[in-house]
């Protein structure tokens, strides 16, 4: 997948997600329509934050970085439109999990 350079950077501890779709069909080979699939749980970080800023002005830096494939929550974030493409802009801590 070719990487895209974004027009936003995510603040403090935001990443800007790009979700990857889920399966199609099932293992048994029944096709799922769109009105039945969920929404996708599964993205890859497209661009990062610096961190989380304490309360003394230090700076944690993130656990994630450009590239990474994550797990969220299916309600996490908000779904934004960056040059006619739909992105997540979600904070780390509601990222479940780094896949891989």
């Amino acid at each position: 997948m070719a990487k895209t350079a974004l027009k936003i950077r995510p603040l403090g501890d935001r990443v800007i997600l790009r979700a990857i779709p889920s399966e199609e069909k099932t293992k048994a080979g029944i096709i799922i329509p769109d009105s039945a699939k969920e929404k996708p749980m599964e993205g890859e970080v497209m661009a990062a934050g610096k961190g989380r800023m304490l309360e003394d002005g230090t700076i944690v830096p993130m656990e994630v970085k450009e590239g990474d494939r994550v797990l969220f929550s299916k309600w996490g974030g908000t779904e934004i439109k960056i040059d006619g493409e739909e992105y997540l802009m979600i904070k780390e801590s509601e990222l479940l999990g780094i896949i891989g």
